[in-house]
């Protein structure tokens, strides 16, 4: 049974020593400047693009693992799922509407910065569904599909309701003081 709740709870306190094997199969992009670059932006609440794309990439993984998809690939379309530079709650109608076209921004970006599998760029280019109307085609891209609306339901909830942030922070220090984790 996948936990995903416990997936994120852990996915907030991601440590490179600890969590090496999620690390490794991330470090040659996610260690790059232009991916590093994108916490100056905030995603969700007081969470920003890459803590956020970490959630996603790190639950994709876990999940892909559980589900016997490729997870080696389905990490790296995670990482590179929301790579686009600049703030989408500027009110400015370069990037709007930010929903439907930042799918096809992030994969132009991810394009320059590496070489993209077809399931790569299919979990870049769709992770927006059902917002935007082209459906993932492989399993790898419902995954992060999935993982980006879990991860920016509970980042919204968190924002919104106050009791729920000190839910998950207080859920967060059992699971540190219990688990290890």
């Amino acid at each position: 049974m996948i936990r995903y709740y416990e997936i994120y709870l852990r996915s907030l306190g991601l440590d490179r020593e600890r969590d090496g094997d999620f690390f490794r199969e991330i470090a040659d992009l996610y260690d790059r400047d232009e991916v590093q670059g994108l916490s100056v932006y905030r995603q969700h609440g007081d969470i920003d693009r890459l803590r956020h794309i970490l959630s996603v990439t790190y639950m994709s993984w876990r999940v892909a693992k559980a589900v016997g998809a490729n997870e080696k690939q389905t990490a790296r379309g995670a990482v590179l799922h929301d790579l686009f530079y600049y703030d989408w709650h500027d009110k400015s109608w370069s990037h709007r509407p930010h929903a439907y076209r930042h799918p096809g921004f992030a994969l132009d970006n991810a394009k320059k910065l590496t070489d993209l599998t077809p399931v790569e760029a299919d979990i870049i280019k769709k992770h927006m569904w059902p917002v935007t109307p082209m459906l993932p085609r492989y399993r790898e891209s419902w995954i992060v599909s999935m993982a980006d609306k879990y991860c920016a339901t509970q980042e919204c909830l968190a924002e919104w309701f106050p009791k729920y942030n000190a839910r998950i922070m207080r859920d967060r220090a059992k699971a540190v003081a219990s688990a290890g984790v």
